[in-house]
């Protein structure tokens, strides 16, 4: 008999469980669904854009009143849309975690309320003044998140606690009006990503040492550097809003001394030079929201290439990239890319222009490791190989600050 309930008991608990889970998603959607509508909508827009003319760009706010205002017209309206959809969503379907949800979304009313009654922003963590001191998160939406949504681009970045609907839209990262510094930018990925780039309306700055190879194009611009004088490119890339470090040497079956100082040179330490030149210029109260760095470390990083030095010289870059993310210092996305076709692997098995496809559909969706391979194993292989490097790196090292 006790058996029997237990088991009942148990079964009720899943049950009431997923369906809470449920509610707590689908108070997310349904809450940054009208925010989008918001921004399309021009009846709504009229509403929601107090909300936008309230803040300055350090987000401190332009008056207390006009503050209480767009509590009213966009926060408490918002919020009470919410409650009504979720409570009539449970008295339809009728399951007890349902309301949840509801509980959830009564947590934004009251907040809305709060702030509109007293015009204090102490509840409203996402729009606290202040500069912006870590990068933005990519499991929930803080401060710097947000206020890439004011700042930015106000037709992205539309969630508001979880970036679920972000991921769907692929709103999570805006490439409209950035500058991006390639490198790598004459080879195969390089001119895929270039076009991809302009496609989205990107403003690119070709960083070759083959400037004969490209063409003039509009929000193109060639630049001109060589291995070993990365350092000459500092005052460029203080312009530059995302850096993505692409260029590389595979030495195939080598292994002279000279092929194992060019593979390294190249592949590691050139790419380590740039991302410590470029971190030097994140120092605005608001570059940890807008700067970037990618860098291409290829699926090498755990699975052969049938070329020991391409692998061992990227497994190095990609550890160390693992080491400076926990740094905080901006947002720094991995590339791991498998074979493509290109002057390094003309038996790739993917395109270039593919490729490139693929790095900016999940870019734009805020995925901090890229990757885009036809290797099953690499999209099981890497996160395990990550989470275990980044945890052993998180435990035994420390910043230079302490």
């Amino acid at each position: 008999m006790f058996s029997e309930i237990n088991w009942v008991l148990v079964n009720g608990g899943l049950q009431f469980a997923a369906w809470g889970v449920v509610s707590l998603l689908l108070a997310e959607v349904i809450r940054d669904t009208y925010h989008v509508l918001c921004h399309q909508v021009k009846w709504l827009a009229k509403w929601h854009n107090k909300h936008h003319q309230v803040y300055r760009r350090d987000l401190s706010i332009v008056s207390v009143q006009a503050y209480r205002d767009s509590q009213f017209y966009n926060d408490f309206i918002e919020s009470s849309l919410l409650v009504t959809a979720l409570t009539i969503i449970a008295l339809v379907v009728q399951q007890l975690g349902l309301w949840l949800g509801v509980v959830y979304g009564c947590t934004f009313l009251y907040g809305a309320s709060v702030r509109y009654v007293t015009g204090k922003v102490e509840t409203d963590y996402t729009h606290i003044p202040g500069p912006l001191k870590i990068i933005p998160s990519v499991w929930w939406v803080n401060r710097s998140y947000h206020w890439r949504h004011h700042f930015d681009n106000v037709n992205a970045y539309y969630s508001g606690v979880f970036p679920l609907v972000d991921k769907i839209l692929g709103t999570g990262l805006s490439l409209k009006g950035k500058t991006v510094a390639l490198t790598g930018a004459s080879g195969s990925l390089g001119q895929a990503l270039t076009a991809e780039l302009l496609k989205h309306n990107a403003k690119v700055v070709a960083l070759t040492t083959n400037p004969e190879k490209l063409a003039p194009q509009t929000n193109l611009k060639v630049l001109s550097w060589e291995l070993g004088n990365e350092a000459q490119l500092k005052e460029s890339l203080e312009k530059i809003d995302i850096l993505i470090i692409n260029h590389g040497v595979n030495v195939y079956a080598n292994r002279t001394p000279e092929a194992i100082a060019a593979s390294y040179e190249v592949n590691t330490f050139s790419a380590l030079r740039l991302m410590d030149i470029f971190l030097t210029t994140v120092t605005g109260p608001q570059t940890k929201a807008t700067k970037e760095i990618w860098v291409n470390t290829s699926e090498a990083e755990v699975s052969p290439a049938l070329s020991p030095l391409y692998e061992l010289s990227k497994r190095t870059l990609g550890n160390i990239v693992t080491l400076k993310r926990l740094d905080g210092s901006c947002v720094i996305r991995k590339l791991i890319l498998g074979p493509f076709k290109s002057q390094l692997n003309p038996y790739g098995l993917m395109s270039a222009p593919q490729v490139a496809r693929g790095i900016l559909f999940l870019a734009r969706r805020d995925f901090r490791n890229i990757i885009v391979t036809v290797n099953p194993l690499t999209y099981l292989l890497f996160p395990v190989k990550e989470a275990s490097t980044w945890l052993y790196y998180r435990i035994f090292s420390k910043t230079a600050n302490f």
